[in-house]
Parts: structure tokens; C-alpha cells; sequence
């Protein structure tokens, strides 16, 4: 495929060569002024389409599939993503930052005395810690349907905006159901959170980069919770008129709506549009994705996919990885403080012993994410399970070591299966075909999340205080079974790429060299698509082609059978 420099249309083709759907193209709307892909103007009907999410215009969709006919200029290619690095990656680290240190700030709040001065009972501290949860598991579908409709990153700043807001409300709370309120509220806002990271994540990046770029943005987790230790300390000596715990909300909250509004208008929506971008550097972030197998970003919602999604057995094991991997975070996000305190440190100790935490999450994600980087094709998944490891030991070492410092380190371990999460994350990224199939494959996951955070701080009794022993086995066992459902998800996705492996060596699959890898299509729809197990994707994967069985439609047995591969994919 011979290189060529690529010159941007300025007129829309009339080429058959276009292999895009008459009927997807009439989907698009306007976009935004001063821009060469510049479509009609909205009727009357349409006042409040300026909105909602643009569509990429027929004049973009032309030109992307003549890119792809040509080969990329590797240092124009290497040129583009440095400045998708430098522009995307510090934003949605600073978002996770506040993400977590903002979930966070009721554990501080804890250790600051709280509890008395708003006296609360004695399971009304589990409660505050779920109904966060709650807010999130209520708004979890809405909110990804919502971003279909309206442009990403400015639906995230709205959010994040709102975060802060609530935040600095719960300074103002005088008693449980005030502040039981705004917690539900406050997790509703932050339900929008990693979904939306995800979605960026992939709209910027291929399939291959997706990993290391959502550990790069996840290890501000770790980072979140060193700076929240070193918050809690400065907070904490603050002497004025108000409770600490007031402060931390007020400080906190504060710095995220700010931030907020810097994102809205700094952070671009999309490739399509984006300023900072040349019309052609625009073409090469799309065109670079040709071997996805993930369509262009639309505003279009598919009851199709959406049906597939909930017929898909990955769809659930996805649900159960978030489910398993979040009961133990319920519990440290909220009591990790208490833990901690219980081994015999003071209050202050107790927010500077956070720091070290946060350090050992960053040094876990750093190491899975240059292992995954340097390990051979189809392992992981394995890498997942082996991440999980230290945090069973570690919770292991706190229910039933002796002494301050083995138990301490043991909480330290558990920070491993942040790198676990992160890995997860990129697979469902780069395993679900179709934009609203994986907004529903999104939102599975992260209603495992929301769920397993609900139950997590219930494991967790005051009458226990301060080893909670039960609470802390909880999460041993939890750990456990998440490694057995990512053993699960390993068989699957692996049966099911050696089954089209196979179809296509035994000829019932043909290929189409010229199908337009622009079509939102699912990873059911197209028999190509692999499913990612491992750490780089092979030449094998990176042609669309369409599934050709005799008649107009397939036969039941091959429905059925089908199916089947479904339950094993």
C-alpha cells in the first residue's frame, strides 16, 4: 500500500468508492462552524441541536475512507498522537484525581469526628458510604445513554462541575439525612465518571494503546489518594471557626468545580472537530483506527444493539467483574481510614499513612502496564489474575497478622488489584463492537461496580471495630471469585477467536477488502472482529469482512450454533 501525502476535499465526492450507508449518512447533522466538514444548517425544529453530540459530516466519513486506502505517514502518525498524549492524558488524570479524592473525602471526614458532631449511628456511616452508591446505581443506564447524545467531554465537565458543588453542600449538613441526600445525589453525578473516561480513552486511541493509556490516566488513583492523605494532614491543622471535616469539603469541592470549568473549555469532544487539530491531523486520528473494527463516534442509539448487548453473556461476566472487584473497594475507600487507625496510629498519622498507599496503587499499575507491554501474545488475562495475587496476601495479613507493621504493609498490598481494574477497563474497550452495545457493556460493568460498592462498607461492623475482621475476609473471598470470572472471560474470549479462526479457514466466512470500517457495527455483526486476550493486536485482526452463508439469511442450525459461540465469546 504505497504512502501518500493526503490532501483534505474540500467538496463532498460523488465516488462509488465511498462504501458508506446512504441511510447512516443521512443520520448526520450539523457541526460545528469553521470547519471544512461543514454540513446543513438545522431547521426550526432543531434549536437546541447545538447541544447535542455532532455527528462527523458525509465530507469527514469521504475523506477518512480515502485515507484509508493509503498508507500512513508513520511520523506524521507518531507527530498526532504526542499531541493527543500531551492534551488528553494530563485532563483525565486530573479528573481521576479529584474522582477519587472527592469519593473519598467522607473517610477523612470519618477520622475527623464526623460521626459525633453530626451523631450518627452506629450502621449510619455504612449507610453514607452506600448510598453514594446508590445515587450512582440509579444513574448508571441514564447517564450513558446521555452520552450518546451529547458531546463527551462537556457532559464530564458538567458532572465534575456538579461533583464539587454537592461537595462543598455537604460542609452545610447538620444531621444523617442531609447528608445521606447529598451523598445519593454525589454519586449519581460521579456515575458518569468512568465511563466516560473509558469512552474518551477509546475515541483517541487504537485498540493496542487503549491499555497503557487507561493506566496511565488510572494511576492518578494512586496519586488521588497520596494527595488526599496529604489534604487530610494540611486540613486537619487548619485552625478556624469550622469542624475539619467542613474544610475538607469546602477545599475540596471547590478545586473541582474550578477544574471543571477549565476542561469544558480547554478538552475537545472529539477528532472531528477539535482545534487543535489540522483537518488532516483530524483524518489520521481516525484513520489510524482502521484495524479497530470500532466505528466512528455517533450520536445515533440502535435498539438493535442494545437487545444484542443484553443477549451477550459477556455483557454479565462484565457485570460480575465490577461486582467482585468493587465489594473490597466499597469497604477500603470508606473504612481503609478506620483500618488503618486501628493498628494504632493518631489521626494525623493515620491521613500521612495514606501517602505510602497511593504510592504502592501507582507502582503496581506502572509494573502491569510495562509487563503487559513486554509479554507474548494471549496473556492478559493471565496478568490480570497474577495482579490479584498480592491483594488476597495482603488482606490475608491484615485479618490474621500480629503486630502494626505486617499488617500495615498487608494493607499497603492491597493496592495491587488497582492495576487489575485497570487492565479489566481495556478490555472491555477493545472487546465490544457497536457504540451502543458498548454503552450497555459499559454500563454493565460499572453497575457491578456500583453494587459491589454498596455492599462492600456493610461488611464492615461498628461492633467489630477497629480489626472488622468479618469485613476484611469479605474482601479476601471477593477477590477470589474475581479471578475466577477473569479466568472465565480468558476461555471465552479465547474459544471464541479460535471458532472464527476457524469458520474462516473452512471458508464460510469471505472476506470484503473494501468494507468501510466506518459502519457502527457490533462485534457480533462482524465475524473478524478478535477478541483481545492479549497485549498486541496481530496483522489477523485488522480486516472488516461480512459473514456469507448460502440463502439470504443463516440456517437455525448455524443461528444456534452461533449462539452458542456467543455464550463462549
Amino acid at each position: 500500500m504505497p504512502t501518500s501525502t493526503f490532501q483534505v476535499s474540500q467538496e463532498a465526492p460523488d465516488s462509488p468508492a465511498l462504501d458508506v450507508e446512504k441511510t447512516e449518512v443521512e443520520q448526520v447533522e450539523n457541526v460545528l462552524p469553521r470547519t471544512p466538514y461543514q454540513s446543513e444548517e438545522p431547521g426550526p425544529a432543531s434549536r437546541l441541536n447545538w447541544l447535542q453530540k455532532k455527528n462527523p459530516s458525509p465530507q469527514f466519513l469521504a475523506d477518512v475512507a480515502k485515507m484509508n486506502e493509503t498508507e500512513l505517514d508513520p511520523g506524521k502518525v507518531k507527530h498526532v498522537e504526542r499531541k493527543i498524549d500531551l492534551l488528553i492524558m494530563p485532563a483525565l488524570a486530573i479528573c481521576y484525581m479529584f474522582y477519587y479524592v472527592d469519593k473519598t473525602t467522607l473517610s477523612y471526614a470519618a477520622i475527623f469526628n464526623i460521626k459525633e458532631d453530626l451523631h450518627l449511628g452506629s450502621s449510619d456511616y455504612s449507610w453514607l458510604s452506600s448510598l453514594f452508591y446508590f445515587g450512582w446505581l440509579g444513574w448508571a443506564l441514564p447517564t450513558n445513554l446521555l452520552m450518546q447524545k451529547f458531546p463527551l467531554n462537556k457532559y464530564l465537565a458538567f458532572n465534575i462541575f456538579l461533583w464539587g458543588i454537592l461537595l462543598m453542600a455537604q460542609a452545610a449538613s447538620r444531621n444523617f439525612t442531609e447528608l445521606a441526600v447529598l451523598r445519593v445525589l454525589s454519586g449519581a453525578a460521579e456515575a458518569t465518571a468512568d465511563p466516560a473516561f473509558v469512552l474518551i480513552t477509546g475515541t483517541w486511541y487504537t485498540r493496542t494503546q487503549q491499555p497503557s493509556r487507561i493506566g496511565y490516566w488510572y494511576l492518578a488513583n494512586g496519586f488521588g489518594i497520596a494527595l488526599g492523605g496529604l489534604f487530610g494532614y494540611g486540613i486537619g491543622h487548619i485552625k478556624g471557626s469550622l469542624p475539619s471535616w467542613k474544610y475538607e469539603f469546602l477545599i475540596i469541592g471547590a478545586l473541582c468545580s474550578v477544574w471543571a470549568i477549565v476542561m469544558a473549555i480547554f478538552i475537545p469532544d472529539s477528532p472531528y472537530f477539535s482545534h487543535w487539530f489540522t483537518p488532516e491531523e483530524r483524518l489520521i486520528i481516525v484513520s489510524r483506527k482502521r484495524g479497530d473494527h470500532n466505528s466512528t463516534d455517533t450520536r445515533e442509539w440502535k435498539p438493535a444493539q442494545v437487545l444484542e448487548a443484553f443477549i451477550d453473556p459477556k455483557t454479565y461476566l462484565f457485570f460480575l467483574f465490577g461486582f467482585t472487584a468493587n465489594v473490597p473497594n466499597g469497604a477500603t475507600s470508606n473504612f481503609g481510614t478506620l483500618i488503618v487507625q486501628g493498628f494504632g496510629f493518631d489521626t494525623f498519622q493515620t491521613t500521612l499513612m495514606q501517602i505510602p498507599y497511593g504510592m504502592v496503587i501507582v507502582a503496581f499499575i506502572l509494573a502491569a502496564i510495562f509487563i503487559n507491554s513486554k509479554l507474548p501474545s494471549g496473556y492478559r488475562t493471565l496478568l490480570m489474575a497474577l495482579t490479584n495475587v498480592p491483594t488476597i496476601v495482603g488482606f490475608a495479613m491484615v485479618a490474621w497478622c500480629k503486630g502494626t507493621g505486617p499488617r500495615l504493609a498487608g494493607f499497603w498490598m492491597t493496592g495491587a488489584s488497582n492495576a487489575t481494574f485497570v487492565l479489566g477497563l481495556s478490555l472491555l474497550s477493545g472487546n465490544v463492537g457497536g457504540q451502543s452495545k458498548k454503552a450497555i457493556a459499559s454500563a454493565a460493568i460499572f453497575l457491578g461496580v456500583a453494587i459491589g460498592n454498596i455492599v462492600g462498607p456493610f461488611l464492615f461492623k461498628t461492633s467489630e471495630a477497629p480489626t472488622y475482621q468479618t469485613g476484611v475476609v469479605g474482601c479476601l473471598v471477593s477477590r477470589a471469585l474475581e479471578i475466577v470470572v477473569i479466568l472465565i472471560l480468558r476461555v471465552v474470549f479465547i474459544m471464541s477467536n479460535r471458532r472464527r479462526d476457524r469458520a474462516v479457514a473452512e471458508g464460510r466466512i469471505r472476506y470484503n477488502e473494501q468494507f468501510t470500517e466506518l459502519e457502527d457495527i457490533t462485534d457480533w455483526k462482524n465475524p473478524a472482529f478478535r477478541y483481545v486476550t492479549v497485549n498486541l493486536i496481530t496483522d489477523s485482526c485488522v480486516t472488516v469482512c461480512t459473514l456469507t452463508c448460502p440463502g439470504s439469511s443463516n440456517s437455525p442450525i448455524d443461528v444456534v450454533e452461533m449462539a452458542l459461540s456467543k455464550l463462549l465469546c
